[in-house]
């Protein structure tokens, strides 16, 4: 066979990755004193190990010790201790030993990468070109990040200890992407690598001791779930840190809610591959080769929906046999390998299983002619066409080598088909006209949207996702904050209200009943059930009724803000003349204002002219926000720009507090309008004819309907629907401490954005109650990646 007819045949002989050092590494090593911890290596203090193997072959690599629970305290003692010393040390000083970690990881990136793809069971190629050297990337970047902390992120401070929960989908790099960001902050480390792929941790353990890292600020403790368990939830913990699934994502919400320690979480995905009919075919079948079947599928972000235009689908589906035929399925540290072995034998039934539940749903499964190796976790890769948009490969995340196949016949049924999925972690988009692409990606609910290219990774670029698939972002500017702290400054402890309703002396005379009504999607409704609530003045007479709103009226209010489109569609400039607006008519009319807050609250005109004209102010400062708070543009070291966009939230629910009643609310609703977001609100249970009195300066300034949401009644009970609520996405919540555990807790039916104030208002007066860092929490950031040239 001559040269052409190898290079048509794709035939090719075996190219094997040297493992004498790895192998040299592991015989080497007493891996039954696995745990860094303190800056030494110790047993496990119950003597447990666990196994892990080598998935091209099923053989024991090692028995690496197993963290209990003393173990963990250990570690968070350790961390504990380093802490002071770290976070007051200089930017330069923390940038130098960032920089002397990717500089050691570079002197030793192919002992890695042999290690990474034996242990995970990756192709050598990936874990050599991809994984190490990103890796690295993000520590030398990091540095770059500490150093510049105080100039980029005045007033913040490091969080405190953090607790990290990496995959063993990508061992290193989550290492990578969790512990540079945290020790530029000033943060102290205590990390949990996956059971599956313990070996790439030590070795980076082994680089912290060689690059001067101090004792106690790195510790990574090998473990299973008692591990993980004990780390979730350490009292000496201020942050968890998880990349992992969504379903061990909510039991993170869960556990954690009420603690006060900040989450971001980087969960699974069901990322859709769009191809439109004016793309280029052959460009679009290289990109799914890497979306879907990079690192065997395991890919939290992978492209596991092929999207494809109606008109094309044929060709384009002929085209990815082909190509799936020439994939080589073989020993992961051939560097001709396409496809490696799955992580583990459960991996491997799991993924079967699946695709058989698809088959029997009416997929059907293609799959080349190809002959598996003897031995270890092999699957072949898996093309499904014929798939309906309720099938089990349309909606769950496979996590293995497995392409479902969908059409659409326009751009809407597209986005449609897309965003049809509870996930909402990545997209890729594939036209050759850019215009297209980047009408589509803004509409798309997900975090990360790469044009004519998929798997793109930077660590100046952020990552991670909507819904389901986590919050928080990791890498880039945004990615600091979720190690960073701001004070804002507190009020009073919210104490629960009283169970019982307070008897209330009617007010002298004959007034006519005027009991104020709901308002919900621009027009005031009457409460479900049609009860109310009396409202009572300073010294305890009646001022008036409010309605009593129920489980039903929140669920008609969040219809209404779900259907309120006007709002997130216009423009930042039209955002900003209806607050300018707002603030106008309050401002006509803040005599009236003034007299109801000194007849609620008993305070002093002076006192309540104050609140009425700082309530003003903040629409004023929103209004001028609106259309100055933007994404930004990155620059990776490749080929494209990423355009960080930021995005509404969506639906936010706000529930705000007793003190500073009309202040507090404005102070909540206007940034989360400036962003484009509609708004349900409950107000004040004690003060709600505050909010009330606001309807008609809603009516008239130009709101759309639905934009703006009120539901007056009980704060615990409207709460506790609101964070259930699977189509809100988002919650602010200012109420008693039981009040908001409960509602983290009752969050993670769709893992909705939830800011609490853990029991304590805000000081509403102060001025770090508003601007930046209350306009952080009402957007999502977008990074749409555009690539350029020939």
């Amino acid at each position: 066979m001559n040269i052409l007819e190898r290079y048509h045949a794709m035939e090719y002989g075996p190219a094997p990755e040297a493992r004498t050092e790895a192998d040299a590494w592991l015989a080497g090593r007493d891996f039954g004193k696995a745990l860094f911890i303190d800056g030494g290596w110790k047993a496990a203090s119950g003597g447990k190990t666990f196994e892990t193997s080598e998935p091209s072959s099923g053989k024991l690599l090692a028995k690496i010790s197993d963290a209990g629970a003393a173990d963990i305290d250990a570690a968070v003692a350790a961390a504990t201790k380093a802490l002071p010393k770290w976070s007051a040390s200089s930017g330069y000083q923390r940038a130098k030993v960032l920089y002397a970690i990717g500089r050691a990881m570079q002197r030793h990136q192919r002992l890695f990468a042999v290690l990474e793809s034996i242990d995970n069971g990756k192709p050598i190629r990936e874990s050599r070109d991809i994984d190490v050297p990103l890796a690295i990337r993000h520590f030398i970047h990091h540095a770059g990040w500490a150093q510049a902390l105080d100039m980029d992120f005045s007033g913040h401070k490091g969080v405190g200890v953090v607790g990290q929960i990496i995959p063993w989908n990508f061992p290193l790099l989550m290492l990578a992407w969790k512990i540079a960001p945290a020790l530029a902050a000033g943060c102290t480390v205590v990390l949990k690598p996956a059971e599956f792929t313990p070996l790439t941790a030590i070795l980076f353990a082994e680089i912290c001791e060689r690059a001067g890292v101090p004792k106690g600020v790195v510790n990574i403790v090998q473990g299973g779930p008692e591990a993980g368990v004990a780390i979730v939830n350490h009292p000496g913990i201020q942050k968890i840190a998880f990349t992992g699934s969504s379903e061990v994502g909510k039991i993170i919400r869960k556990a954690t809610a009420g603690s006060g320690k900040k989450l971001s979480l980087e969960l699974g995905g069901k990322s859709a591959f769009i191809v439109f009919e004016d793309a280029d075919l052959d460009s679009a079948v290289e990109g799914l080769v890497d979306g879907i079947w990079f690192n065997q599928g395991q890919v939290c972000c992978a492209g596991s929906r092929l999207l494809v235009q109606e008109g094309i689908a044929d060709a384009l589906i002929a085209k990815v046999k082909v190509r799936m035929s020439r994939l080589r399925v073989g020993s992961p540290l051939d560097k001709n390998t396409d496809i490696g072995p799955l992580v583990d034998g459960t991996q491997l039934d799991r993924v079967k299983g699946l695709v058989a539940e698809g088959a029997r749903q009416g997929a059907v499964c293609w799959q080349p002619d190809a002959v598996l190796p003897s031995s270890g976790y092999y699957h072949l890769p898996t093309l499904a066409t014929g798939v309906s948009p309720a099938n089990i490969l349309a909606q769950e995340e496979v996590f293995g080598p497995v392409l479902a196949t969908m059409t659409f016949r326009n751009t809407e049924e597209a986005i449609e088909l897309a965003n049809n999925t509870r996930y909402g972690l990545a997209a890729s988009v594939w036209s050759e006209n850019i215009n297209l692409a980047l009408h589509v990606a803004p509409q798309l609910k997900a975090g990360v949207v790469w044009v004519n290219g998929t798997n793109m990774f930077d660590a100046a670029c952020g990552f991670g996702g909507y819904r389901e698939s986590g919050f928080g972002r990791e890498g880039g500017r945004e990615g600091m904050f979720e190690y960073l702290s701001v004070k804002l400054p507190l009020g009073p402890v919210i104490k629960p209200a009283t169970s019982s309703a307070q008897p209330v002396e009617q007010s002298d005379g004959g007034a006519i009943d005027r009991t104020a009504k709901l308002f919900i999607g621009g027009k005031q409704v009457r409460p479900d059930g049609n009860y109310s609530l009396a409202i009572a003045t300073a010294k305890g007479k009646l001022a008036g009724e409010v309605g009593l709103g129920s489980r039903k009226d929140i669920r008609d209010a969040v219809a209404a803000a779900r259907a309120c489109k006007a709002w997130p569609e216009a423009t930042a400039y039209n955002r900003s003349q209806v607050l300018y607006y707002l603030a106008e008519n309050l401002s006509g009319r803040t005599g009236e204002f003034t007299a109801r807050l000194t007849e609620l609250t008993g305070a002093n005109a002076k006192a309540a002219r104050e609140e009425v004209e700082q309530s003003i102010e903040r629409l004023f400062l929103y209004a001028g926000l609106a259309d100055k708070y933007e994404g930004r543009v990155h620059q990776p070291p490749a080929r494209a720009v990423t355009l960080a966009l930021h995005e509404p939230v969506g639906v936010v629910g706000i529930v705000a507090p007793d003190s500073a009643p009309l202040l507090g609310l404005i102070s909540l609703i206007a940034p989360a309008l400036a962003m484009g977001n509609t708004v349900v609100a409950v107000p004040s249970e004690k003060y709600p004819l505050l909010a009330t009195d606001l309807y008609q300066v809603i009516e008239y300034s130009d709101v759309p309907a639905g934009a703006i949401n009120i539901v007056t009644g009980r704060t615990a009970e409207l709460a506790g629907v609101l964070a259930k609520h699977d189509d809100v996405d988002g919650l602010w919540l200012f109420a008693d401490a039981d009040t908001c555990s409960k509602a983290e807790a009752d969050s993670v039916g769709n893992l909705k954005r939830v800011w609490t104030g853990n029991g304590r208002s805000l000081d509403w007066t102060s001025d770090e109650a508003a601007g930046d860092a209350m306009l952080r929490r009402a957007v999502e950031v977008k990074n749409v990646w555009v690539p350029y040239g020939d």
